[in-house]
């Protein structure tokens, strides 16, 4: 007979425990997946083209579309990478933090511009990025390899 309990008579704190892992993963995947894809338009899309979807990119030197379109990519790697390798996977941690701030102040800068519209993503973004933060750091770390 084995030790193991059906999923039906798993205590609450471990099912809402597996839960909330699964939660992160998939929170950790679409901040990646927006991320990358961002951070790839904004570095491989001519400007015309690009500021046709984000018109703030045309008024801006090409050298720091470009820039934050790195920023993107790194922040989309960094908030999973570690975490699925298991590799510093507290980076994903500070990644998470650093995503929160990103997200601030690409608020901060729509609503100087008055780019209200584009709000929702960010503060998306933000609250997922807010999430993988707590829950990483608090509830479900990801230990390293050994």
């Amino acid at each position: 007979m084995s030790n193991t309990l059906s999923p039906s008579l798993q205590p609450a704190n471990q099912s809402s425990g597996k839960v909330l892992r699964i939660g992160l993963w998939i929170a950790q995947g679409l901040v990646a997946l927006v991320f990358v894809l961002a951070g790839f338009t904004k570095l491989t899309t001519p400007i015309p083209d690009l500021s046709a979807m984000m018109p703030w990119t045309g008024q801006l030197p090409e050298a720091f579309v470009r820039l934050i379109g790195m920023v993107d990519i790194v922040g989309g790697l960094g908030i999973i990478l570690p975490a699925a390798t298991r590799i510093l996977p507290r980076m994903t941690v500070v990644t998470a933090l650093c995503c929160m701030v990103l997200q601030l102040l690409a608020m901060a800068f729509h609503v100087s511009r008055g780019e209200i519209p584009v709000l929702p993503l960010n503060l998306v973004l933000l609250t997922l990025s807010a999430f993988v933060l707590w829950g990483r750091a608090t509830r479900a770390p990801i230990a390293p390899r050994s």
